[in-house]
């Protein structure tokens, strides 16, 4: 088991039809260019270019968006045909699970087409002169002040940090927000209170000093009763610190009964919630069944965006079930992108049990793993993956048969447990 580098980027497909001003088709080749950026899966794309050519009109690339690029980026295209270079323009990618047209992607044209134009953007701005952003009255102030991607963006709760960038606030689901952009427990300290306390002192029909267990805080707290009529301060006593001094007439007569509420100073480290967050269980049901060769899915659990931070832990149970004797079986379970474990089991095994955990640290997690089977014999493994846990990341359950038949692999039962960090 080994830990695996951060994902291919995903890719953003341009198709189109160029034509000539007389109506056939373009024929050359496009130099797309593009300098070094950071995808918005955290990939690095490096200084590059690619030509790609153009048949027939006919033209269609894969490129990686740039709408949301760091810092921001966009590809320079320089159309060739004839042996010269006849224009170049710009173009900012942005995500899509369907084909673009130019006329979707294209910002700016840097020289006018003199022989092209696309099918899809008879009224793009390729037909006019370009205008510098400079040349737009407070166009630079203004774009200036829009806020920005920061360095510590994912999906979820934003702050904006002191340089005007938004950023994601990293904490626990059951935490709080505060105004400065921090995240902890929610609530703050409480007091502490004493209710239905009997003073210190003899109850004799002379003494009028008794006292109390504890200090009122703050004083107007403090109530105060004598056979259960409420007793006015300054009229009936007066508090001194933990000491109550009846006045002349009020004094307590035998068999009288006194009693106090009254409030204190929040304990030292005392909040609400009191107690701390205990285990959660992200998921537990029934996975599915798979008679495929081929890898399948066959159960799976997702943690949202910013659930998981450095000092969690992960546990993870499962249990397969084979049917039939025709074919051994391969199951593996995954975390993000990193294999947990991966047998392969006989056309005799019945059922397989399986655990594995993760300890999250700030670089991503230490993995461990253990199973067995009624046959298969007791294996464990220990490994590190470096998956980017921020934008949410799913733990995967995969199995497929050794070769075609009427077998069935089963996920009887998985579940997922996470530990919060206190």
């Amino acid at each position: 088991m080994a830990g695996i580098a951060i994902a291919q980027p995903p890719l953003t497909t341009i198709q189109d039809t160029l034509y000539r001003a007389d109506g056939t088709p373009f024929n050359g080749f496009l130099v797309i260019s593009w300098n070094s950026f950071q995808a918005d899966n955290q990939a690095n794309i490096v200084s590059q270019s690619i030509t790609v050519k153009v048949v027939d009109g006919y033209l269609r690339v894969q490129l990686v968006p740039t709408a949301d690029a760091n810092p921001p980026s966009s590809y320079t295209v320089t159309y060739n045909s004839d042996g010269r270079v006849q224009f170049q323009e710009t173009w900012v990618v942005g995500t899509s699970t369907t084909p673009l047209t130019i006329a979707d992607v294209r910002v700016s044209t840097t020289s006018l087409p003199t022989t092209t134009t696309t099918t899809s953007a008879p009224t793009q701005a390729s037909s006019q002169t370009p205008i510098l952003e400079s040349a737009v009255t407070g166009l630079v102030n203004d774009l200036s002040l829009r806020p920005m991607k920061g360095t510590g963006f994912s999906p979820g709760v934003a702050i904006i940090d002191s340089t005007g960038a938004i950023d994601a606030i990293v904490g626990n689901p059951s935490d709080c927000v505060f105004v400065n952009g921090t995240s902890g427990p929610c609530g703050g300290a409480i007091p502490t209170y004493s209710d239905g306390e009997v003073p210190g002192g003899t109850i004799d029909g002379n003494n009028t000093t008794f006292t109390l267990a504890n200090v009122p805080n703050p004083a107007a707290s403090l109530a105060l009763f004598r056979n259960g009529m409420a007793q006015q301060a300054s009229v009936d006593y007066t508090l001194t610190g933990s000491t109550i001094q009846f006045q002349t007439g009020g004094v307590p007569q035998p068999g009288d009964i006194l009693l106090a509420w009254y409030r204190m100073p929040p304990a030292s480290g005392v909040t609400t919630p009191p107690t701390a967050v205990g285990p959660q269980v992200i998921c537990s049901r029934a996975g599915t069944g798979t008679s495929s060769t081929s890898f399948t899915s066959v159960g799976a659990c997702t943690f949202s965006a910013n659930v998981l931070q450095p000092g969690d832990r992960v546990e993870i149970h499962f249990d397969l079930a084979h049917t039939g004797t025709a074919s051994g079986f391969e199951y593996q379970a995954i975390w993000g992108a990193t294999t947990i474990t991966d047998r392969v089991a006989t056309a005799a095994e019945v059922m397989v049990a399986g655990k594995g955990e993760a300890g999250l640290y700030s670089a991503g997690a230490q993995l461990r793993a253990e199973s067995w089977g009624t046959v298969l014999a007791f294996a464990a493994a220990a490994g590190n993956a470096t998956d980017n846990v921020a934008p949410g990341l799913t733990i995967t359950f995969n199995a497929r048969l050794s070769q075609a038949s009427s077998d069935t692999i089963s996920l009887v039962n998985f579940t997922v447990v996470r530990d919060p960090a206190q």
